[in-house]
């Protein structure tokens, strides 16, 4: 059985659809499962062991591009592919798996697109409040009861290629690694104060950690706010990599480390995955939808009535929600997680 997933455009959808991958495989040994997603996602795609293969999509996110797609469509017909699963719920990802004439065409309603999916499913919210039962759902047939205990994300990090970006790095190897992921592609009322992070990252300097700041390019303004509320002393202790790793590289270099304290973020979803001992402090939103699926997690929030306001910044602007979440908070659930 050959079977086509129209991938996510998100880190952290991405990283919990390998949910679905799971249960597909649970269901059919056999299956081959291909994942046609951004470049970028190929990183994330080849540290998961269900996938077969990682097929890029040569289309920008939000780019309707018809002619690509019934030309990609088209040129998919050859592999002889069972089933589509279309995690998106846009018209536009419906698309391929349909000029490529797929037999089964499966996905949630989404916009108006059921001429597209011959198998497409009415969402009921109330019977799947979390994402990834969302995506693991359209692994069984319309209206199956899903198993109680879900398959959760498990990502293959290489210890070898950590070792490689460690040395190309520069990063030391004495001390124990604690990860911060200070930023959050969603916006500003998502990123817990760098002041904060600092704090943290003084304190494990003095427990003799070593401090890494994980993120993208972008997220190299907040980090260097970071360094700069820091003294000298813990300062040579913390290494700011933003922007300086690639996804692949992070993924390693995340399960390298003994600890990450992370915004609600792709990051976050990567270091569940990875099963690494997570403290997330929440502000405009909240773990109710998307929570990281780990054991070993503290979540964070003040539960204050403005909240969870889900807006990229603030509607008040005092994002009192981060700013009153002691960094002592955080130090007290890393104590909780390391025992």
């Amino acid at each position: 059985m050959k079977i086509l997933i129209i991938g996510a455009s998100w880190v952290g959808d991405m990283v919990m659809a390998q949910a679905l991958f799971i249960s597909l495989r649970q269901q059919h040994p056999d299956c081959v499962i291909d994942v046609l997603a951004p470049d970028w996602c190929r990183a994330l795609l080849e540290r998961m062991p269900e996938v077969h293969e990682a097929l890029p999509l040569p289309i920008g996110h939000g780019e309707f591009a018809l002619g690509k797609r019934r030309h990609l469509g088209k040129s998919l017909r050859a592999a002889g592919y069972d089933q589509a699963i279309v995690l998106p719920n846009s018209f536009k990802s419906a698309l391929i798996p349909w000029f490529a004439g797929i037999p089964r065409r499966t996905g949630w309603r989404g916009e108006a697109r059921g001429w597209l999916l011959n198998d497409c499913r009415r969402l009921d919210k109330s019977a799947y409040p979390l994402m990834v039962q969302r995506f693991v759902a359209l692994a069984y047939p319309a209206g199956t009861m899903l198993p109680t205990q879900l398959p959760w994300p498990a990502l293959r990090a290489d210890p070898a290629a950590a070792a490689q970006a460690r040395q190309r790095l520069g990063l030391e190897s004495l001390r124990t690694v604690v990860a911060l992921c200070p930023g959050a592609e969603f916006g500003p009322a998502k990123q817990w104060p760098a002041r904060h992070y600092a704090a943290v990252a003084e304190a494990m300097v003095g427990r003799g950690w070593q401090v890494w700041l994980l993120g993208s390019a972008k997220d190299a303004v907040v980090a260097g706010e970071i360094l700069q509320h820091m003294q000298p002393s813990t300062r040579q202790h913390c290494q700011d990599l933003c922007g300086r790793t690639a996804l692949g590289e992070a993924v390693d270099l995340l399960g390298d480390t003994s600890l990450v304290v992370s915004n609600d973020s792709g990051l976050m979803h990567i270091a569940a995955a990875l099963a690494r001992p997570l403290v997330v402090p929440y502000g405009s939103t909240s773990a109710a939808f998307t929570p990281p699926l780990a054991v070993r997690v503290r979540q964070l929030t003040l539960g204050l009535p403005c909240g969870p306001c889900f807006k990229r910044e603030c509607p008040l602007q005092h994002l009192d929600c981060l700013e009153k979440l002691e960094p002592s908070r955080v130090l007290t659930a890393i104590d909780e997680l390391l025992g």
